[in-house]
C-alpha cells in the first residue's frame, strides 16, 4: 500500500468515526535505551523524534487534537539527574522546534501545574503558547508535571472558591462545571487513548476525560511507535462500537 493510499484510507476512517482527539501515554523510552545498551537520555531523545513523526501523522490523517503524557507529578521521584535532563530536554525541544511547528500550523498548549517548573522554562513554554495560539492545525497538548488526581484537586479548589464568592451555587455544580474547571476545558475529551510499551494501566492520566475513551495498548516502545503504528490504532478504533454505557 502506498503512503498516499494509506493516508486516504486512514483519513476516511477518522471521518467515519469522527475521531477528533487522541491521547497517548508515551511509555518505553528507558526500556528502549536499555535494550540497546544506551543511557536513558538516548531513549528520551529518540522519543522526541517519535513525537514529531506522530504529530505529522495526525496532520496527514486529519486528527485535530493530540495530547501526550511527557512528565507526571510522580516523575519527580526519579533520579535528580534524569529529572534535570527531562526539564532541559523539554526547553531545548520547544526552542529548537517552535519555528517549524508554527509554520506547520501546530497549536501548542501545556497541561499540568507549570508553577513548579523553573521560571526560565515557564517563560519558554508560555512563549510557545503565545506564538502558536492563532494557528489552525493540529492542537498539541503536552502534559508536563501533570497528574489527573492533582488536576481534580485544582478543579475542586476553583469550584469551591466560586461557591464561596457566590459566583456559583452548590446545586449548579454538575459534570459540565467540573469539565470546564480542568486543564483540558477548551478541547473535546479523548476518543482514543493509546499506551505504548505494553503496560496495562492509565498511570493517573486524564482520569475524568477518558471515561468513555477507547483504549489501545501496544507492546511497541514509544521510540519505535511510528505513522504505521498509529494507523493500526486508528484501524482498531474504527472496528470498535462505542456505546457510552448504553
Amino acid at each position: 500500500m502506498t503512503t498516499q493510499t494509506l493516508d486516504k484510507k486512514i483519513t476516511d476512517y477518522v471521518k467515519d468515526t469522527n475521531l477528533q482527539h487522541i491521547a497517548i501515554i508515551m511509555d518505553g523510552n528507558r526500556r528502549w535505551a536499555k535494550q540497546k545498551g544506551l543511557p536513558s537520555a538516548f531513549g528520551h531523545k529518540k522519543g522526541v523524534d517519535a513525537l514529531k513523526a506522530i504529530m505529522r501523522a495526525c496532520d496527514d490523517f486529519g486528527i485535530k487534537y493530540l495530547t501526550v503524557y511527557a512528565f507526571s507529578t510522580e516523575n519527580w521521584n526519579r533520579k535528580q539527574e534524569e529529572v534535570d535532563f527531562l526539564m532541559d530536554l523539554l526547553g531545548q525541544t520547544i526552542k529548537n522546534e517552535l519555528q517549524e511547528m508554527h509554520e506547520n500550523g501546530v497549536v501548542i498548549n501545556f497541561i499540568g501545574d507549570l508553577t513548579k517548573l523553573n521560571p526560565k522554562l515557564q517563560e519558554i513554554l508560555a512563549n510557545a503558547v503565545e506564538v502558536t495560539k492563532n494557528n489552525t492545525g493540529v492542537h498539541l497538548q503536552i502534559a508536563f508535571n501533570y497528574g489527573a488526581r492533582d488536576e481534580l484537586v485544582h478543579a475542586v479548589k476553583n469550584i469551591v472558591k466560586q461557591a464561596q464568592t457566590n459566583e456559583l451555587k452548590i446545586d449548579d455544580i454538575n459534570e459540565d462545571i467540573i469539565s470546564k474547571s480542568l486543564y483540558t476545558s477548551s478541547i473535546p475529551d479523548p476518543d482514543l487513548l493509546i499506551r505504548t510499551g505494553g503496560e496495562m494501566r492509565v498511570s493517573n492520566y486524564l482520569l475524568w476525560q477518558i471515561a468513555y475513551s477507547e483504549f489501545f495498548v501496544t507492546k511497541t516502545l514509544w521510540p519505535d511507535f511510528d505513522k504505521s503504528a498509529l494507523a493500526d490504532a486508528v484501524k482498531e478504533f474504527h472496528s470498535r462500537q462505542r456505546r457510552y454505557g448504553k
